[in-house]
C-alpha cells in the first residue's frame, strides 16, 4: 500500500494521515468480518452446522476459503462470532425496551425485536441449536448470556402481572413457550419467503400475547 508524500498544508496534499489510513483498513476488516459472519449463517442455514464446511462458507461469499483464516481461525471461531453478534443485538433490545412503562409494552417490542434478530440479523439460522458445538468454555459462556436475557423477559412478565395487564402465570414457563415459538423460526424461516420480519414479528407478538392479557 502507498503513503501519502507531503505535508497537509502543502499544495495537492490530501490532508491523509496514518491514523486516517488505519481507521479505513479497520472499517474495510470490519466489513468483510461481518460478510463472513453472514455467508456462514446462510450456510447453516441451508446445511447445518456440521455440515457445513469452511469451504461451503467462502463458496457464499466467493473468496477462496485461506482467505478466511485472516479473520477466523476454524469454524467454531466463526459460530463463536455468530453466536456473540446474536446476543450483542438481543442486548440492544433488552435496553431499549425498558424506555416503555408496562410490561405488555416491554415484551411486545422484545418479541418482535427478537423475531427480526431471527429472521433479519440471522437470516433464519438454528444458532439456538448449535451452543454445543462450541468449547465448554465458549458454552458457559454464551449459555449464561442466554440466561441473562431469558430472565429479563421473564421480569417483564412478572411486571406485566403486577400491572394487572397479564393473568397470574408462571412466569418461568411462559418465557420458555415464547422463546422456543420463536427459536423454532429457524426451523421453517427462509428470507425468500412471502412473510416480511416485520410482518412475522407483529404477528408473534399478537399469538403469544394472547396467552397472557387480561380479557
Amino acid at each position: 500500500m502507498g503513503h501519502v508524500t507531503g505535508s497537509p498544508e502543502s499544495p495537492g496534499s490530501t490532508g491523509t494521515g496514518p491514523s486516517d489510513v488505519s481507521e479505513h483498513v479497520r472499517e474495510k476488516r470490519r466489513r468483510r468480518r461481518e460478510e463472513i459472519l453472514h455467508s456462514a449463517l446462510r450456510a447453516f442455514r441451508d446445511k447445518g452446522y456440521h455440515a457445513t464446511t469452511l469451504a461451503d462458507i467462502a463458496d457464499q461469499l466467493g473468496v477462496r476459503k485461506t482467505a478466511l483464516y485472516h479473520y477466523f481461525p476454524d469454524k467454531e471461531a466463526i459460530l463463536y462470532a455468530c453466536h456473540r453478534e446474536s446476543l450483542s443485538e438481543l442486548g440492544r433490545l433488552l435496553r431499549e425496551a425498558r424506555r416503555f412503562e408496562s410490561g405488555q409494552e416491554q415484551l411486545v417490542y422484545a418479541i418482535r425485536e427478537h423475531v427480526r434478530v431471527m429472521t433479519d440479523t440471522l437470516e433464519g439460522s438454528p444458532l439456538a441449536f448449535e451452543v454445543t458445538a462450541l468449547s465448554p468454555e465458549r458454552q458457559k459462556e454464551i449459555i449464561g448470556a442466554r440466561d441473562r436475557y431469558e430472565r429479563a423477559l421473564r421480569r417483564m412478565i412478572d411486571r406485566g402481572i403486577e400491572q394487572g395487564e397479564f393473568r397470574s402465570v408462571d412466569s418461568k414457563l411462559a418465557t420458555f413457550a415464547i422463546l422456543g415459538a420463536i427459536n423454532w423460526i429457524a426451523r421453517w424461516y427462509r428470507p425468500e419467503g412471502s412473510t416480511t420480519p416485520a410482518v412475522l414479528g407483529e404477528q408473534f407478538a399478537n399469538y403469544l400475547l394472547e396467552g397472557l392479557v387480561c380479557s
